[in-house]
């Protein structure tokens, strides 16, 4: 769908729930095949943080062993290689997050018009 957009001359931002880097790398091959820009942004979260935010206690149920699978707790997750941006979520604000995502568009020549309350 992101590809969809990028074809048609729009910014997609998506979250690609994907454990595996060859998914990941699938998705970074389709749109440079297309010559279409492919930004990932890596939202490196310890574990530790992301139970904590975890509103539905997901987490816990795998821990427990009713939910098999799971990555992070039996199933692994592969960080990405090349990352074109790092976001350390444990240590960054949500708007301090925001801001390096505006600032890797913004640096990629992405133009943005900005309303007077944004982040960033």
């Amino acid at each position: 769908m992101a590809k969809l957009f990028a074809d048609a001359g729009t910014i997609a931002i998506t979250a690609i729930i994907s454990p595996y880097a060859a998914d990941r790398d699938a998705i970074r091959a389709l749109h440079d095949e297309a010559k279409l820009a492919f930004l990932e942004v890596y939202v490196d979260a310890p574990i530790a943080v992301c139970e904590s935010r975890d509103p539905k206690g997901m987490y816990k149920q795998a821990r427990a062993g009713l939910i098999r699978g799971f990555t992070g707790i039996d199933d692994p997750y592969e960080p990405p290689s090349h990352p074109e941006l790092v976001l350390k979520t444990g240590e960054l604000s949500a708007a301090q997050s925001v801001a390096r995502c505006i600032h890797l568009l913004d640096g990629r020549g992405c133009f943005w018009q900005r309303h007077p309350n944004a982040l960033g």
